[in-house]
């Protein structure tokens, strides 16, 4: 017990002394701003990276028998019209309409608009 009463002596004596303890201040050295341009720079590694679109082309809702009865030849009707405009999306923020077109035997989409943030946050609001 007389081990335990002088641990807990030391430890009061040294609060005391942190207590007592003043800051001082420090003289820091001023950085010198850098230019980060081209690929050699910190973005050049983003520049390189791959990131996943997804595109709609449209949807649809059907009841859970509909679901179970769809096999191979089933045709599901979509919600847009063939002339209307395909959602292209990263992530989640809709960032370009476009249509679809076949290349080299392929589908594609050739963009027809980039939105901008504003144009993006109020579609995306309005589905």
């Amino acid at each position: 017990m007389a081990k335990a009463a002088e641990a807990v002596k030391e430890k009061t004596t040294e609060k005391q002394d942190d207590s007592k303890k003043q800051a001082q201040s420090v003289e820091l050295s001023e950085a010198n701003e850098t230019e980060v341009s081209g690929p050699g720079g910190s973005i050049g590694i983003l520049l390189d990276m791959n990131v996943p679109i997804t595109i709609t082309i449209g949807q649809t809702e059907i009841p859970v028998k509909r679901l179970l009865q769809l096999g191979p030849g089933s045709v599901l009707k979509l919600n847009k019209p063939v002339n209307e405009p395909i959602d292209l999306y990263l992530s989640d923020s809709k960032f370009a309409t476009g249509t679809v077109v076949v290349v080299d035997g392929r589908f594609a989409v050739k963009i027809t608009q980039i939105l901008g943030i504003d144009d993006s946050s109020s579609k995306t609001e309005e589905e």
